[in-house]
């Protein structure tokens, strides 16, 4: 065995071997901040050396802890007690009071995000998201159990043989400033598993408030063990990585930012800890030869509401069609940017400019970003490589457009470019549409708008988020993970015969 020490201190310039033939070395800055009781963990895909203070780790073990101890006791828990739960929690949001406590919270996260010039479109807890919350609350109340149900029965002489729904265990999950990510995440106690968050420092002001006026006294009044779910009390990026490396989670949920995704994925699964990643998207939309013009403009305007994984990224128009499609989309692009107040942003792949009036390329706008209004080009090129790029814009619609030979030529290049994760063809062929779906390597697609991808919109589940492929397929689940998803499965034997013997 080899021998092991405690690691007490950082020199700079300290090699740390990663991936098995690489190193990275420390840095000045790392080894001053390092001090004995903290951990360092190296990301093996990467070589990304992440400090996790001592009090980081503490705080998110307890965390753990709490909810980890609330799924031991879950098995003696009744249904009736999580579906009186749900409604204990949405009876909560539904009071005035209790939401002028969230909402004043909120208001004091956006004001200080603001400041510092972060992006606030989904950290504001409006009164839409207010009635989602409790929406989707009660779809949670309403949705039959399912632990204990039977997935399978084998029937033989004297033995039957029982394949039953069970809980997973402790949820980790690490997201975004959305508020309304609480309501959804509290869908796996439906399962009887637990739930442990970790959300932004740009939310953590509202989720303790959520927390300490609904969450909480929801739980008690249930009857369901304190911690069944729990906040991870720190605003520090560590304690994610420490919660992610805390191996008495069953499942590792993280959504955000595509790069933050990504390396807290790395980091649960080089712990050994399964994950489940929803970071990166941008919707493709594909006009095809027999494309009905109202449709697709009507599918363009509906897929640039708001900024979200699934909204309009990525327009691909068929040259013959391109003369009618083309003003059509850029009036569709034009009346999206006016609804929300703030215009419009494009970007045209490169041989696709003659297609666009040169007025566009000409013409300076006011765009919103997090930090304020940027004067910016109405529309400006962008190179085929660049198809990939997801446009994080604020209230100002933002969209590629690309003129393609066919639409094979838009198949390839979403399989190449995007996430992989929605793909929608405007097209009257049935043929096209079917071959469309074979050919398209996406979890999500359709022949319309692209914003139908939700699970509480399309499927009445309310999702913890939602899976690309661009690390490809899932092993035996959907692209939706909701709360009813997040199951194992237990065998119970039931003996008829005494003398059974093999």
């Amino acid at each position: 065995m080899p021998e092991t020490a405690a690691l007490s201190a950082l020199q700079p310039g300290m090699p740390i071997p990663f991936g098995g033939d690489r190193v990275s070395c420390v840095t000045p800055e790392l080894a001053a901040r390092f001090r004995p009781g903290d951990r360092l963990v190296v990301v093996q895909e990467t070589g990304e050396l992440l400090l996790i203070p001592a009090e980081q780790q503490a705080i998110a073990a307890g965390a753990v802890g709490r909810a980890a101890a609330a799924f031991a006791a879950m098995g003696t828990v009744a249904d009736a007690q999580i579906t009186r739960f749900y409604e204990a929690f949405a009876n909560r949001l539904e009071d005035g009071a209790v939401w002028r406590e969230i909402a004043a919270a909120n208001a004091r996260d956006v004001e200080s995000a603001r400041a510092r010039g972060r992006s606030t479109t989904r950290l504001e807890a409006t009164e839409k998201m207010r009635r989602d919350m409790i929406a989707g609350l009660h779809e949670w109340r309403d949705a039959p159990p399912q632990r204990d149900r039977v997935v399978e029965t084998v029937e033989q002489p004297g033995l039957r043989v029982d394949l039953l729904v069970a809980g997973l265990g402790v949820v980790g999950f690490v997201f975004e400033g959305r508020p309304n990510v609480f309501a959804d995440a509290t869908g796996v106690l439906r399962g009887g598993n637990t739930v442990v968050f970790r959300i932004g420092s740009d939310a953590l002001g509202t989720a303790r408030a959520i927390v300490r006026c609904a969450l909480d006294p929801a739980l008690a009044e249930a009857g369901l063990p304190p911690g069944a779910a729990s906040l991870v009390e720190s605003a520090e990026h560590a304690a994610g990585w420490a919660m992610f490396t805390d191996r008495r989670l069953a499942l590792a949920v993280a959504r955000g930012s595509g790069p933050a995704v990504a390396q807290l994925g790395a980091v649960a699964r080089q712990s050994g800890i399964p994950v489940s990643l929803h970071g990166a998207g941008g919707a493709w939309l594909i006009a095809g030869e027999s494309a009905p013009a109202t449709a697709f403009a009507a599918a363009v305007y509906h897929s640039l509401d708001r900024k979200v994984c699934n909204t309009l990224n990525v327009c691909c128009i068929v040259r013959e069609r391109a003369a009618e499609l083309v003003p059509l989309f850029l009036d569709a692009l034009c009346r999206a940017g006016e609804r929300r107040g703030h215009g419009s942003r494009l970007h045209v792949a490169r041989g696709s400019e003659a297609c666009v009036p040169a007025a566009w390329f000409e013409t300076r706008t006011l765009v919103r970003r997090a930090e304020g209004d940027v004067e910016e080009p109405l529309a400006e090129l962008l190179d085929a490589a660049e198809l990939g790029r997801e446009w994080e814009w604020e209230e100002t619609p933002e969209v590629t457009l690309i003129v393609v030979e066919n639409v094979a030529e838009a198949v390839a290049l979403f399989n190449r470019h995007s996430p992989r994760l929605v793909a929608s063809l405007i097209a009257a062929d049935a043929v096209q549409q079917a071959w469309f779906y074979q050919a398209v390597d996406a979890p999500f697609v359709s022949d319309g708008f692209t914003r139908w991808v939700d699970g509480q919109y399309a499927l009445r589940r309310p999702e913890l988020g939602l899976s690309n492929w661009q690390h490809g397929r899932l092993f035996a689940r959907g692209g939706v993970l909701s709360g009813d998803g997040v199951f194992t499965v237990r065998t119970r034997a039931t003996q008829s015969e005494p003398d059974l013997h093999r």
